[in-house]
């Protein structure tokens, strides 16, 4: 038996114990729906485990735990709120309601992936609450307390079973990462020099940027696990910009060496293209390009590659104490805290909007069918529209989430019809028969999770809403037969509404974020100390890793978008001369900039688009007049050229 299956087994162990833990604990505090405590252990611990598609680490699973309860609170708090205005108008309350999932669903859409959950779950849980108290709304703040508590319970469970099944530590993973992260660094500058094929250029650096986007992602999970990896913490980040902006710098020793291969000096050349195995080996080869560097006149050196070589050697010396964990030094505290990161604003405002509009259309349909017909399983189909549109918008195929959902659902009333029809009523006596024959069932979808099979998740998820577990259980057939119909009826309405509301937003994102790379390139272009200081290429390649999921047989919107981020940092260490004059047109070109993105529409957009290019030339002959050397008007020089030769590309 292999690694991989003892690792799969091991998960399957730790969702059986966390859900039947969750199950077993609420029949024991006597909650009104202990099923709501076993679904929330299913979803908090196999969640984590369908993305990753394995075991996830130590801490994925108390992050996720953390958002659900305050996505809980949010949602409890927003569906009292709504009944106690809106009480007398049934009608008027669920429109409300779901206003406010689809207001959620937007809301997660803008914030960052890792919080999205949250939001998400907070308008879900409003219209869950809404929905289940709508007979009796007097009950409702009684329905949200409990709601909340079977929530808490679940989550406890499913953190209990992963501190107990020795949870997988990232700190390794982290420390094999940074180490290849430094090797593949040293690849990318060794095809630099030698002016390799752009098509194994892309490929290496797309790999490092998402070699160093996946290692600044480990953090969270890292400080998860524990508080003790603060200073890991600090140095994760700041290695992040360091190897981003090593990436930057040699991309364009590349492009330099294409017009002015002298600029790398021979030595230089030598050592780069000497074989390196290990980290050990990357910290000889930095030793000996820090003396050469040392040794010869800057002006026969090219700009970028000096800076890489500076770089390198900051990453080095932050490896080493993500590495040993040791206490921070003065020249680490230098490196750490030289730079202040701009946060990335969301370009996604449009697809936000969409994904709100789907999930208030969907669940207003869901009501209407409840309203029109009076079906009593009405409420549950209006749940599982809201739970399937909410969270499936932040993934990046929703209707594939759905399909999932649909599939899972489908499969859970043959399979749920087996546990409620023949194997529950043989247990009903005996909570240990209970828990085996639902641990044996519990322990297979484990498995198969972590391989990412199709409708698994919702499958688990299914048959734990379905079998309505109780103390004592009632077996009403009819009962059983309408919720589990109701499940797969929602299910199909939301992928109809998925489907029928197509998002055609990525054409308009896409251009967002090249418009977002133009103005950030122009923003450099200050003389102010303390916007020198920002650093945007986190910002930059979030938008880059962005155009990779949106285009990702797109190679020319990759390569515009690095050429901008490599004008972006030449702009920022040019020395521009600093007169009230040239501060006052840098302020000017940044509006321009800031218009051209904001712009909705062709016209207007591209009015302001002329006028930047009208005021970039404008700018050269002024820095032409106060003599501004050559490493500020070259730089300058090439990003007009750029707008120029791509203006159909921005603006279309």
């Amino acid at each position: 038996m292999n690694s991989q299956t003892l690792l799969r087994m091991r998960f399957a162990c730790k969702l059986t114990f966390a859900i039947l833990g969750a199950l077993v604990f609420g029949f024991y505090l006597q909650l009104e729906t202990p099923r709501w405590s076993a679904m929330t252990a299913a979803i908090v611990a196999a969640g984590p485990a369908l993305v990753a598609g394995g075991e996830p680490f130590a801490g994925a699973i108390r992050h996720r735990g953390i958002l659900r309860v305050i996505g809980t609170f949010i949602g409890c708090i927003a569906a009292i709120a709504i009944i106690m205005t809106f009480a007398r108008a049934p009608a008027l309350m669920l429109l409300v309601c779901c206003l406010w999932a689809g207001f959620c669903t937007w809301w997660s859409t803008v914030v960052r992936v890792e919080n999205s959950y949250a939001f998400g779950l907070a308008g879900y849980t409003a219209l869950i609450i809404v929905v289940l108290s709508s007979s009796n709304v007097v009950e409702a703040p009684q329905f949200a307390v409990e709601r909340c508590s079977e929530i808490v319970v679940g989550i406890c469970a499913a953190i209990f079973a992963d501190l107990i099944f020795s949870p997988r530590s990232i700190k390794k993973d982290i420390d094999r990462a940074v180490d290849q992260l430094m090797l593949d660094q040293f690849m990318l500058i060794k095809l630099s020099v030698n002016q390799a094929e752009k098509e194994e250029m892309d490929k290496a650096w797309n790999t490092l940027v998402k070699s160093s986007t996946a290692i600044n992602a480990m953090r969270g999970s890292l400080m998860m696990e524990s508080s003790r990896w603060q200073r890991v913490n600090r140095r994760l980040k700041a290695l992040h910009s360091i190897s981003l902006g090593m990436i930057t710098q040699a991309c364009e020793t590349y492009i330099i060496m294409q017009t002015t291969p002298e600029l790398v000096p021979e030595g230089i050349k030598q050592r780069v293209n000497e074989p390196v195995e290990n980290l050990q080996d990357v910290r000889k080869r930095m030793k000996q390009l820090r003396q050469i560097a040392a040794t010869i006149p800057t002006d026969t050196i090219a700009l970028p590659l000096y800076s890489w070589i500076g770089s390198g050697s900051r990453a080095l010396l932050m490896i080493k104490g993500i590495h040993t964990n040791s206490s921070i030094s003065s020249t680490e505290n230098n490196v750490l805290s030289g730079e202040v990161v701009v946060k990335p604003a969301s370009a996604e405002m449009h697809h936000a909007m969409i994904n709100g509009l789907r999930t208030f259309v969907s669940s207003a349909i869901g009501c209407l069918l409840w309203l029109w017909t009076g079906w009593t399983s009405g409420a549950g189909c209006i749940v599982i529209i809201a739970v399937i549109t909410s969270l499936a918008m932040r993934t990046p195929n929703p209707r594939m989430m759905a399909v999932d959902f649909m599939v899972g659902m489908l499969a859970a009333i043959p399979i749920g019809s087996l546990f409620y029809m023949v194997i529950l009523p043989w247990t009903q006596q005996s909570l240990f028969l209970l828990c085996l024959s639902l641990g044996i069932f519990i322990f297979v979808i484990g498995i198969e999770v972590q391989k990412r099979r199709l409708g698994v998740l919702g499958l688990l998820v299914g048959c734990i809403n379905i079998l309505v577990l109780s103390n004592p259980m009632t077996f009403d057939v009819t009962s059983f037969l309408d919720n589990a119909t109701g499940q797969a009826i929602g299910c199909v309405i939301a992928l109809v509404v998925l489907s029928l509301i197509r998002d055609k937003s990525r054409d308009k994102t896409g251009r967002t974020l090249l418009n977002r790379f133009v103005s950030s390139a122009v923003s450099a272009l200050t003389t102010k100390a303390y916007r020198r200081r920002e650093n945007h290429l986190p910002a930059l390649y979030h938008q880059l890793n962005q155009l990779l999921v949106l285009f990702p047989n797109d190679i020319g919107k990759y390569r515009l978008a690095l050429q901008l981020i490599i004008a972006h940092q030449r702009l920022k260490m040019a020395e521009v001369p600093v007169n009230e004059e040239l501060s006052a047109f840098h302020k000017q070109i940044r509006h321009t900039a800031d218009r051209v993105v904001s712009s909705q529409r062709e016209g207007k957009r591209e009015y302001y688009y002329q006028r930047l290019l009208k005021e970039m030339g404008e700018y050269q002959q002024k820095l032409v007049e106060y003599d501004a050397p050559p490493k500020v008007t070259e730089p300058v020089r090439r990003l007009c050229n750029l707008l120029h030769n791509y203006q159909r590309a921005f603006l279309q």
